[in-house]
């Protein structure tokens, strides 16, 4: 399948450099582009983009505003969001995935981690851009503000089973289902099945929602470097 691109950003340069790297991959297509958040809401739900490379700061409606039309929309379940910033360590960053953001990367990252990224966030994957360490989302989390584990997702990790949560543990660890089936010793796909499960339980869109969700219904605690 070919994987169907949707460019958000309001420099029309960097929109282009983009389409000339995306349209040069045989299994993707940039299927429009957007210079602010409600055109490239519109323009998701139009051209039936798979992943929305979108950039934070834009006029009139911005890219956290958009990300989340984007992901609260039952119609749009599929697409995923990555946030491109200039500054990786940024509250936008925190609240772009509460938002529902698949993750994010810096805009300086090279032309193959960019492909990379579209094919991971397509995939359904968390996406951590390479230069963030696997505690980069928890210490986000621990900067954005001093809430209280929100109750309503503390509940609802009743549902989840003794396993279901050492899993999401490991998950909102930054580890991949190989290095957690290899810590729990059981296999990966036993391991893809737990995580699986444990999305459609919490109503996490993808791995990066149930890193947040761990975190926000005090699951896991951010570490104090």
């Amino acid at each position: 399948m070919t994987i169907r691109v949707l460019l958000a950003d309001d420099q029309a340069l960097l929109r282009s450099a983009f389409r000339v790297l995306v349209d040069s991959e045989p299994d993707m297509e940039v299927v429009g582009e957007a210079s602010d958040g409600a055109e490239a809401v519109r323009l998701t739900r139009e051209e039936r983009a798979d992943v929305v490379l979108m950039d934070i700061r834009m006029p009139g409606t911005d890219g956290l505003a958009a990300t989340r039309l984007i992901s609260e929309d039952p119609s749009l379940a599929h697409v995923r969001v990555v946030i491109l910033t200039t500054f990786e360590v940024d509250d936008y960053v925190v609240r772009s995935l509460r938002a529902g953001a698949s993750g994010f990367l810096g805009k300086g990252s090279e032309p193959d981690e960019l492909l990379a990224a579209i094919r991971v966030a397509a995939g359904g994957e968390a996406l951590l851009s390479p230069a963030a360490t696997k505690g980069l989302i928890a210490r986000f989390l621990a900067q954005g503000d001093d809430e209280e584990p929100d109750p309503l997702r503390t509940e609802r990790l009743a549902a989840l089973t003794v396993r279901e949560r050492e899993v999401l543990v490991q998950v909102a660890g930054g580890h991949s289902n190989d290095e957690i089936a290899e810590r729990l010793e059981v296999s990966p796909l036993t391991v893809k099945t737990h995580v699986n499960r444990a999305m459609a339980k919490l109503g996490a869109r993808d791995r990066a929602q149930l890193v947040v969700i761990a975190y926000e219904s005090g699951l896991v605690r951010p570490r104090v470097e």
